[in-house]
């Protein structure tokens, strides 16, 4: 699907859909638990959906009532399941260690960009500790042997979804266990988050000083009841909407909250209150805990007044898209002056974006990142391939819409 953003301010209210990242963590903290927990407020997109199948497929049973999941957690494990991650790599990494924990064979397959995504943390560590893999750097892969306890030692430069991923699993081991981290690690409030939704269900791990985790083994997750929060990631494209020019009101967001993206309310801050005081409007920020607000920060920075600069954001080159690669030529194909670097953007200010055709790359936050710069365009903006935003907001163009953005379908010739 390709869409035609005609420029027009953004006004109104928006509810903000819930956490995917939290999402994610109940559900498979549910799937673990003995009883049946409830978790409410979810808004469903297909990284989600994955999750649950796999969950499924696992040996959980869950019922959707609209915007709430009853879970069964497992009872026993099945021998054997097909899990399609689709293009989800949360519920990939998440879910191999948790696969090898219950000791099921488990054929992991993926779409899009995912096959291509490193799991190298795992093909070394778990397979020091009882598990085998049949894998050929793509997807599918087949997986198999019990996960044992002992020291598992990773870099701290690699994704935190390796982190959460032994977090989950390593309570249900025989024995204790602990990650070692080898360097310091980036992204740390998702694993903040992945602890905080664990103590939820009943599972304790302890951080050491040395930023290590200590994990006792023979841990019982319990049933509980959880209510999903907003997500801090999607309602970045409206806080950046608001920042340059728009007036959206933002609901569902809680005034307190683990996610690291809460940081995206003290950049804007910080960069709307020197341009009140007289002093240049810009950023230089360290992404290694925040690499999903990049793109939507070099929209930001674009209508600055000083050069931004976004560092620490090289693991975005193995997303959905290479996104430092994909924001800085959505944005220059709009007029904007994106610079690339190895692990990062530099953003040069521009009065303005004029319009044209930009490609999504089939990411969502590019997506989503065109329509807000749409808003500061003075023609049209075609964006090729919109329909990836059902990957983690389906409702985004309707929301944009609802709040007077107008998008409409196109066939291009």
């Amino acid at each position: 699907m390709d869409l035609k953003i005609t420029p027009h301010r953004l006004s109104g209210s928006v509810s903000i859909p819930s956490s995917k990242s939290m999402t994610h963590r109940a559900i498979i903290c549910a799937a673990l638990a003995e009883g049946t927990s409830r978790l409410t407020g979810i808004d469903y997109s297909k990284d989600i959906d994955a999750t649950l199948s796999i969950m499924e497929a696992f040996g959980a049973a869950f019922r959707k009532d609209g915007s709430a999941v009853t879970m069964e957690g497992i009872t026993a494990a099945k021998e054997t399941a097909v899990a399609d991650c689709c293009e989800s790599g949360s519920t990939l990494r998440f879910l191999i260690p948790v696969a090898a924990a219950l000791g099921i064979r488990t054929e992991f397959r993926g779409q899009g960009r995912l096959p291509q995504r490193p799991i190298t943390p795992y093909l070394r560590e778990l397979s020091l500790k009882g598990v085998q893999f049949r894998y050929d750097n793509t997807m599918p892969f087949v997986m198999e042997g019990r996960l044992q306890s002992g020291v598992f030692r990773l870099e701290g430069d690699i994704s935190s979804q390796f982190i959460t991923g032994l977090l989950f699993a390593l309570p249900l081991l025989d024995g204790d266990s602990e990650i070692v981290m080898t360097s310091p690690l980036q992204s740390k409030p998702y694993a903040d988050m992945t602890i905080d939704c664990m103590r939820k269900f009943g599972v304790e791990v302890e951080e050491t000083p040395e930023s290590n985790y200590r994990v006792r083994g023979n841990q019982v997750y319990r049933a509980a009841d959880v209510h999903m929060e907003g997500d801090f990631s999607q309602a970045a494209f409206f806080y950046v909407a608001n920042a340059i020019g728009n007036e959206v009101v933002l609901e569902n967001i809680p005034e307190k909250s683990v996610q690291g993206d809460r940081k995206i309310v003290e950049i804007i801050g910080e960069m709307c209150y020197n341009r009140n005081n007289g002093k240049n409007a810009a950023f230089h920020v360290d992404a290694s805990d925040i690499p999903d607000l990049v793109p939507i920060l070099a929209v930001l920075g674009t209508f600055g007044d000083e050069v931004s600069v976004i560092t620490g954001a090289e693991r975005l080159r193995i997303k959905e898209s290479d996104r430092l690669t994909a924001v800085s030529e959505l944005l220059n194909r709009l007029g904007g002056k994106v610079i690339v670097h190895e692990d990062g953007l530099e953003i040069h200010p521009v009065p303005q974006l004029h319009g044209g055709t930009v490609d999504s790359f089939g990411d969502h936050r590019i997506a989503m990142c065109a329509a807000i710069a749409a808003t500061r365009c003075t023609a049209p903006v075609t964006i090729l391939g919109a329909e990836c935003v059902e990957k983690s907001y389906p409702a985004f163009f309707e929301d944009y819409q609802h709040l007077g953005g107008i998008a409409n379908g196109i066939i291009l010739e």
